[in-house]
């Protein structure tokens, strides 16, 4: 969809800049409003969703303009989906694997434990299937889905004490979403799901042992560090890509140059957000690892990898085998990765093998 609509898109936007003004004060102005899962000024989620709204009203030279509001405005962080699709709202901006409980075939376009990376996944997306089956999908609830910034590859969590065996996990409290949630749930942790703004509370308090956020970049401000000083690497969530929501009536209303110019910010929002992460977590680690020495770094044993790993592809399977749409994208990732993994290891691993002391 995107793709086939690149160079009208790009058109679009040339002539709003060229007569911008003009048309700006003889035309109503479209006014939106977007609810985010997240708290205002977090970055880069937040500062993704503003920028969103910033260039659209831009690019449209003030004919449409979209009016942010934070977690703490609309008190309902997890329920971006059912307030857009209500018409509530116009735009979300929140995580798919977020709807999970309401229809599983939402989660796997955020990322899946063991999966593709960043740049496997939105080939995947946009040349592999992905943007049809997503369509597919978010069709049935009346919403149209669009990628809104990735977080590459996450770090596996904070930790109150280390994770040497299976054993360890087991009646551990923790915070993890997604998938990643019901293989650990398998393996006896006890799974919640909690907002950004109660993580920190919630760890200090002791209500959790353990928690997953994003990575250096967004973590260094939360202070978890303060609290569970075992930071281990990722495997449940190598591509997290965030999502914009927009409800289909009022996406059906817009004029086609407006609907040009919503999807370029939307893209534009996605790539600078993991360029923006990227930079931020390399900035944070820098830092952390010199003032904040009590920071162990830790990889799951491999053992342990193993097991999750068998864990996933189970549920998976037993999944796929109770819902053929779930199948279906799972079959159509699983194919995918498969080809474009072989590049991944030419292309980075090897050179990184190479070069990495």
């Amino acid at each position: 969809m995107f793709r086939n609509k690149l160079i009208f898109m790009m058109i679009a936007t040339l002539l709003v800049f060229s007569g911008s003004s003009s048309v700006a004060a003889e035309e109503k102005v479209i006014k939106w409003k977007l609810a985010m899962t997240w708290p205002a000024g977090l970055p880069p989620f937040a500062w993704t969703v503003t920028r969103f709204a910033d260039n659209v009203e831009a690019m449209s030279g003030g004919r449409m303009t979209i009016r942010v509001d934070d977690k703490n405005k609309h008190k309902a962080a997890l329920g971006i989906l059912d307030m857009v699709k209500a018409g509530q709202y116009e735009m979300g901006h929140s995580a798919s694997y977020y709807w999970k409980g309401k229809d599983i075939n939402t989660m796997p376009f955020t990322t899946m434990p063991f999966g593709m990376t960043t740049a496997e996944q939105d080939a995947w997306y946009f040349y592999g299937g992905g943007e049809a089956l997503a369509k597919e999908v978010f069709d049935k609830h009346g919403v149209n889905q669009y990628q809104g910034g990735s977080t590459g590859n996450q770090m596996g969590g904070w930790f109150r004490k280390e994770i040497n065996s299976v054993d360890d996990l087991k009646g551990l409290k923790m915070r993890i979403p997604g998938f990643a949630g019901e293989v650990l749930a398998e393996l006896g942790v006890a799974v919640t799901n909690l907002p950004a703004g109660e993580l920190y509370t919630a760890l200090e308090r002791g209500t959790i042992d353990a928690l997953e956020w994003v990575g250096p970049g967004m973590d260094i401000n939360m202070g978890f560090h303060k609290v569970a000083p075992y930071y281990y690497t990722g495997w449940h969530e190598p591509a997290t890509d965030l999502q914009f929501l927009i409800n289909q009536d009022a996406w059906n209303e817009l004029p086609a140059d407006l609907q040009a110019i919503v999807e370029i910010a939307m893209v534009d929002s996605k790539a600078r957000m993991y360029w923006e992460n990227y930079a931020m977590s390399a900035e944070a680690w820098s830092k952390m690892g010199v003032d904040y020495p009590n920071i162990k770094v830790r990889t799951f044993p491999p053992e342990l990898i193993a097991e999750m790993k068998a864990v996933n592809a189970r549920l998976i399977a037993e999944t796929s085998a109770r819902d053929p749409m779930f199948k279906k994208i799972m079959d159509s990732q699983a194919e995918f990765m498969a080809k474009a993994r072989e590049w991944t290891k030419m292309s980075d691993y090897l050179y990184l093998k190479d070069n990495i002391e």
